[in-house]
């Protein structure tokens, strides 16, 4: 291991992400009683040109007006290639209180967009004696995104985390497809031998998602699987965002309402996995007892990594119960 340690992420339940436009305010006050950890307004993708202004007064007015509870509460702002990014910023942070946690930092292309940000954020606070230091999230959805992940990932202090945007990484990237995450009919590959030959499914989005996941551990923030779009098909929700817990990622977006008791049952560890993890501990702490650097755990050898392995999962489970 480098002798120079990797940061913790912040210690924060993030197991759901429940997104609503800001353009429908009639929804804020639901999402801030539904189960999802984190509450991110939009005022990008889901919300017209003609309807921005609007919409940014929505949310300027619900950061202070509801309840938000113990909730992190997010705002998505519009690209930095738009012309609404800066009034969206110093609305936000002039007109909206001290309630806000974070901003999310769409289509995200290098070090100098997170920059940008941080530099009218940073003169904002600073005129307005803001006592509470605005985070960021940012969102890795384009080619020159990707390529510049971790980059992006160290290149601000006020950086906690990292999603995968996957219908525009898919454009962006010049992906045949119209679907927004999950498996694509059309990436495939075929056994060999004789017909009838049997067809798997790859995931499209491996590579993406793993890279995210490396750069944020690497930079002590926390990666996050973005949208499944079809938010009628609960099997195909659960196995995405399986796929992307196995990987190393702390929660799911959900479009809908009810992505979030899916979001939450798998990136909740289950009692099994926690009872299992804290034996292992248990069985590791015997073992060095006696001056063993490993021993025998359900007939399979469990060591020192194996502690790290288990942590991980106690670790989460002691946060999200906390």
């Amino acid at each position: 291991m480098s002798f120079k340690v990797q940061p913790a992420a912040p210690a924060r339940p993030n197991r759901c992400q429940l997104f609503g436009p800001g353009s429908r305010p009639e929804l804020f006050a639901k999402m801030a009683a539904s189960a999802a950890d984190v509450i991110n307004l939009d005022l990008e993708d889901s919300v017209s040109p003609a309807d921005k202004p609007a919409a940014r007064a929505n949310i300027v007015r619900a950061i202070s007006e509801i309840d938000w509870g113990t909730k992190t509460l997010s705002v998505r702002i519009n690209g930095l290639d738009s012309p609404f990014w800066y009034r969206d910023v110093v609305d936000l942070l002039e007109q909206a209180g001290e309630r806000l946690d974070l901003i999310m930092i769409p289509k995200a292309g290098c070090a100098g967009d997170i920059y940008a940000v941080d530099a009218l954020v940073s003169s904002v606070e600073a005129a307005m004696g803001k006592k509470k230091k605005l985070m960021f999230e940012a969102l890795i959805e384009t080619a020159a995104g990707l390529a510049h992940v971790e980059e992006i990932a160290a290149a601000s202090p006020r950086m906690t985390a990292l999603s995968l945007g996957a219908a525009d990484y898919a454009a962006s990237m010049g992906m045949q497809t119209t679907g927004i995450g999950g498996t694509q009919d059309e990436y495939y590959m075929l056994a060999g031998g004789a017909a009838p030959r049997a067809v798997s499914h790859p995931d499209p989005w491996h590579y993406p998602v793993v890279a995210i996941v490396a750069a944020c551990r690497t930079h002590g923030l926390l990666p996050v699987d973005g949208p499944f779009g079809d938010f009628s098909d609960e099997e195909g929700f659960r196995a995405q965002a399986r796929r992307s817990a196995t990987l190393g990622c702390v929660g799911k977006w959900a479009i809908h309402p009810k992505q979030v008791a899916l979001a939450n049952e798998v990136f909740t560890p289950s009692e099994a996995k926690v009872a299992e993890a804290r034996e292992i501990l248990a069985a590791m702490a015997a073992a060095e007892q006696s001056g063993q650097g490993a021993a025998v755990y359900k007939g399979r050898l469990v060591d020192l990594a194996s502690i790290r392995q288990a942590q991980v999962i106690v670790k989460q489970a002691e946060l999200i119960a906390g």
